[in-house]
């Protein structure tokens, strides 16, 4: 993945990184692959938000970031992006300002709407990965119809109350999102009960995957769901296979 035009360290980057880069496996070549990635997070909110903030800490060159609509008062629970003084302001201002605060070398493309229909093209042919952090599943469903025609890693994050699931879709070699889900539950609504804490922490998990996939080093949830509930701490992971019937990944190769 080398969408960066110069992944090249610098002697700054070498030294704002130097913790990680002695992390076994990583290293400065783990450092400019993820110098030289170009990740799409969708929707930076609760979940999208940790998964910026640890994406740009990591180093990860370019960030494009889809999230419409202004900052509400609700927000503020959970969207570590957004601050109180940006209420009724556009929220992926804020997302540009906060995360170019903490790292000014952060390349971004914002879009200040959500995935759609007439846009998710654009976008992922902007990526070399997707994490997916949308709240509503029609958008799940364009990103990883789009990733599975594309062959687009996709890291899958959700989560519900004090629950949260995980998986790294790899085109042609794992379930897509709609062997898991392949149709958007009738039931399901944008707002729902969950924690800051929650989303959070499957954030942090999701850049984790990312970075995974990105630089190669540890072995990412591919074919494998992760869940959990922080109620009482209990952890699962499984196995999950393709589906042969899939209607957008079942005659894939």
């Amino acid at each position: 993945m080398t969408s960066h035009p110069d992944p090249e360290l610098s002697a700054h980057e070498q030294d704002v990184y130097s913790w990680q880069i002695t992390v076994p496996g990583h290293g400065d070549a783990g450092q400019m692959a993820l110098k030289g990635a170009s990740v799409l997070i969708s929707r930076v909110g609760g979940l999208g938000s940790v998964v910026a903030l640890e994406l740009a800490a990591a180093g990860v060159g370019r960030l494009v970031l889809a999230h419409g609509g202004d900052v509400q008062p609700s927000d503020l629970n959970r969207q570590l992006l957004m601050t109180h003084d940006w209420i009724g302001k556009p929220r992926i201002e804020s997302v540009e300002r906060r995360l170019k605060e903490l790292n000014p070398r952060l390349e971004t493309l914002c879009l200040a709407e959500n995935v759609t229909a007439e846009n998710v093209q654009g976008l992922v042919a902007e990526s070399d990965l997707i994490v997916d952090c949308a709240p509503l599943f029609e958008e799940r469903l364009l990103m990883n119809r789009e990733a599975v025609a594309t062959e687009t890693p996709m890291v899958e994050a959700a989560m519900y109350e004090l629950q949260a699931q995980l998986t790294t879709i790899l085109p042609g070699r794992t379930p897509c999102l709609a062997c898991i889900t392949p149709h958007s539950p009738p039931a399901w609504k944008r707002r729902f009960p969950v924690f800051g804490a929650v989303s959070g922490s499957v954030g942090c998990m999701a850049a984790m995957e990312a970075i995974k996939v990105i630089t190669g080093n540890g072995e990412p949830l591919a074919g494998k769901l992760l869940t959990y509930d922080l109620r009482d701490m209990r952890f699962l992971t499984i196995g999950i296979q393709r589906r042969p019937d899939c209607p957008v990944c079942g005659s894939a190769s």
